[in-house]
C-alpha cells in the first residue's frame, strides 16, 4: 500500500505513489551511481532523518525498485532492473531542474553522487566522439571522481589515477555545465580551481559536458 494515494488511475499517478515521497528519488539517484550501504546513503543525504531513510528504503524495496544484497559480508542496497528503468527519468528531471537552480542557498552542498549524475546528464557523446580520449579528476570535498571520456563512452568512478586535468567540483561546476561561466572565467573567478594538469583542457571538458539551455 503506497504511503500516499491520489485516487486516480494512470501511470503518472502510480509513479508518484511509488517514488513521489520526499527523498525517494534522491535515494534512487544515488543508487543509480552504484550499490550503497545504509551508512553511505545517510552520508550522501546528510539532512535526511534516519527514520525517513529507513521508511523510504522499506517502501522502495516493497515496490520492487531496490533490494538488499550481501556484498563482502555487509548488506548493501541496489536497484533492481525495474528500478534502473528510472535512470532516463532521473537524468531528464535533472536537466529540467538545472534550468531553475539559480545561486546556491546557504547550506546547500554538492556530493560525489550528485556530481556523477550531473555529468551523466550533461554528457554529449556526439561531441566527445570528435575529441581525443581524455581523463579528468573532479575533487568533491574529500572525494575524487575519475572521469574517463573515450569517444562516445563515459565512465565516472570514485578513485584516483593518471589524468590530463584535475579540478575542484563545488557548486561552481553547475555554472560551468550550464554555460553560464566560460571555462576561462570559471578559473579566473575561482568557481573552478585547477589542481593539476593542463588548465586549457577545461574548455574541452565544457564542450563535452553541457546542460541544454
Amino acid at each position: 500500500m503506497p504511503a500516499r494515494e491520489y485516487g486516480q488511475y494512470d501511470g503518472v499517478t502510480r509513479a508518484l505513489e511509488l517514488v513521489g515521497e520526499r527523498w525517494a528519488l534522491l535515494i534512487v539517484r544515488d543508487l543509480l551511481v552504484g550499490p550503497r550501504r545504509y551508512g553511505e546513503l545517510a552520508a550522501g543525504l546528510p539532512r535526511i532523518p534516519s527514520n525517513i531513510l529507513a521508511a523510504r528504503l522499506k517502501e522502495l524495496q516493497e515496490a520492487g525498485i531496490l533490494r538488499r544484497a550481501p556484498r563482502s559480508r555487509v548488506i548493501v542496497y541496489e536497484l533492481t532492473d525495474y528500478g534502473r528503468e528510472l535512470e532516463p527519468l532521473v537524468l531528464a528531471l535533472g536537466a529540467w531542474g538545472a534550468k531553475a537552480m539559480g545561486e546556491p542557498r546557504d547550506g546547500q552542498i554538492v556530493t560525489p553522487d550528485s556530481v556523477t549524475i550531473a555529468l551523466r546528464t550533461a554528457f554529449r557523446p556526439q561531441v566527445a566522439a570528435t575529441q581525443p580520449a581524455t581523463a579528468y579528476a573532479a575533487r568533491v570535498d574529500a572525494d575524487e571522481l575519475l572521469i574517463r571520456v573515450d569517444g562516445p563512452s563515459l565512465d565516472v568512478s570514485r578513485g584516483d589515477g593518471p589524468v590530463d586535468l584535475a579540478f575542484t567540483a563545488g557548486p561552481g561546476i553547475h555554472r560551468l555545465l550550464s554555460g553560464e561561466l566560460a571555462p576561462e572565467r570559471a578559473i579566473a573567478t575561482g568557481a573552478v580551481e585547477v589542481l593539476r594538469g593542463r588548465g586549457e583542457l577545461l574548455g574541452r571538458f565544457a564542450r563535452t559536458f553541457r546542460l541544454a539551455a
